[in-house]
């Protein structure tokens, strides 16, 4: 075990050191002249550029505080050597001018990390229970009907859902019963706690739902395919005849054996979990992950780009490596050694 995990961890931080070596690349190649987008105040109006420094002069400065004067190698070292030598990612050139990016992912975070570890709870609590009921009548009309609506579900785009809860369901459409934006429910003043967790909890309802559909038809999807294959074994056979109960063949032989295929599913998990969702957060004005992730790409902020190229890089090798080591603790059979 020790063996398997020292050379995992190497070859998941070579991995890591190429993904952000690719990732800063393709920031510096963007069509595009970064350094321009600092030149707006967080009002949105241009600053008045000083006749001492002028306009050519504050550029100048701003390309040799990213190391856009030298070249992308060097470039690349030297932002590495800031990371490792000093555990500094910079600070925001535009979305906050001058704030350390870590500063602001660690604003952001919780409430990304919260509102997906909802939708991921409430996807695995009813896609697995969907995903066996399935694969226990296939072939039957309700495993049809199951499976068409999961399809249904699946083809329907995030963003075009999330606007239509928004036109029917939330303050000024048709039904309003949730809020139109943002995840808390105003000001507390004069509320009882009750009160304000009812509130708060309103503004999760639509952005769960819309994080969760697709993945939930998706998962059950995975979770029949792996019971179907399941229940077709010998040992499935064998605990039938032997004259446990139909629950039990299910739930204790087969369905371990099918969450094999559940666990690779795992991987994807970590990443989402920090990224968020772009399009939710924008329709719903979450300030989350998401919402961040989008201000960084249109102002071409380089050093909190490649903070969350790191973070996510970094997640997803995580989430690998867990997978792997959930194989062989549900199979025995699989030997992480050999």
């Amino acid at each position: 075990m020790t063996e398997f995990l020292a050379r995992r961890i190497a070859m998941a931080l070579f991995t890591l050191l190429v993904i952000l070596f690719f990732s800063y690349c393709l920031v510096r190649l963007a069509p595009g002249d970064p350094t321009k987008s600092s030149f707006f105040s967080e009002g949105g109006g241009e600053q008045t550029v000083s006749a001492d420094k002028g306009l050519h002069g504050r550029s100048k400065a701003m390309s040799e505080k990213l190391h856009l004067d030298r070249p992308i190698y060097v470039g690349f070292a030297l932002w590495m050597r800031s990371l490792l030598l000093e555990g500094d990612l910079g600070d925001s050139v535009s979305v906050d001018k001058g704030r350390p990016v870590l500063g602001l992912i660690l604003e952001r975070l919780p409430v990304t990390v919260k509102l997906n570890l909802i939708a991921i709870a409430v996807t695995y609590i009813l896609a697995i229970p969907v995903g066996i009921h399935s694969a226990v009548t296939k072939n039957k009309k309700v495993d049809f009907l199951v499976t068409f609506f999961l399809f249904f579900l699946y083809s329907i785009p995030s963003f075009w859902f999330a606007l239509l809860l928004q036109a029917f369901l939330c303050e000024g459409g048709l039904l309003p019963i949730f809020p139109l934006k943002g995840i808390a429910g105003g000001d507390p003043w004069g509320k009882s706690t009750w009160n304000i967790l009812f509130q708060d909890s309103l503004h999760y309802v639509l952005p769960v739902f819309c994080l969760s559909y697709a993945g939930f038809a998706g998962l059950s999807r995975f979770a029949r395919a792996g019971m179907s294959e399941a229940i077709k074994q010998d040992y499935v056979r064998t605990a039938r005849a032997k004259g446990l109960s139909e629950s039990a063949v299910i739930l204790k032989h087969a369905f371990r054996n099918a969450s094999i295929t559940l666990i690779t599913l795992f991987a994807g998990l970590l990443p989402g979990l920090v990224a968020g969702s772009i399009m939710v957060e924008y329709i719903f004005n979450i300030p989350g992950m998401g919402t961040l992730s989008m201000l960084a790409l249109s102002s071409r902020d380089i050093p909190l780009l490649m903070a969350l190229f790191c973070m996510g890089s970094a997640l997803t090798l995580i989430g690998i490596l867990v997978s792997d080591l959930l194989y062989a603790i549900v199979d025995p059979r699989i030997r992480l050694d050999k």
